[in-house]
Order: C-alpha cells, then sequence, then structure tokens
C-alpha cells in the first residue's frame, strides 16, 4: 500500500531557535517529491520538490555550498 499522506519530521540537529524546517520524507520513493514546509507553522504553505531535486540540494548543504548565504 502506498503512504499519501506525509509524515513530517525535525532534524534532531535543528536546536536554532526554531528557524528549521520540516520535511516528510516517506513519499519520496512512491511519489518522487519531497514536501518541505516551516517547522513554526505547520498548516502554512508546502513547497515540493522533486526526489533527484532534494538530494542534490542537500549534498550541497553537506559540501559547504551555501555556508556564505
Amino acid at each position: 500500500m502506498t503512504t499519501k499522506s506525509p509524515r513530517w519530521f525535525t532534524s534532531s540537529y535543528s536546536n536554532n531557535g526554531g528557524a528549521c524546517i520540516a520535511v516528510a520524507a516517506n513519499l519520496a520513493g512512491s511519489h518522487d517529491v519531497v514536501p518541505v514546509r516551516d517547522s513554526k507553522n505547520p498548516t502554512g504553505p508546502v513547497l515540493d520538490f522533486t526526489t533527484a531535486s532534494f538530494v542534490t540540494f542537500v549534498a550541497g548543504i553537506k559540501a559547504g555550498r551555501f555556508d556564505t548565504v
């Protein structure tokens, strides 16, 4: 059975005063989408990224490409 509802989580590393995102990675395999939202506003807008785009974004973070932003 394919899950259609996002299961939101916030990283355990997100202890920065609330400036973090919530991600629903459970839809990546079945729907090729990774929804992202502001963790402080769970009923607010959601941005949907393709799985490949989100993987590229996370790789860029890990590589330090956004350290000056």
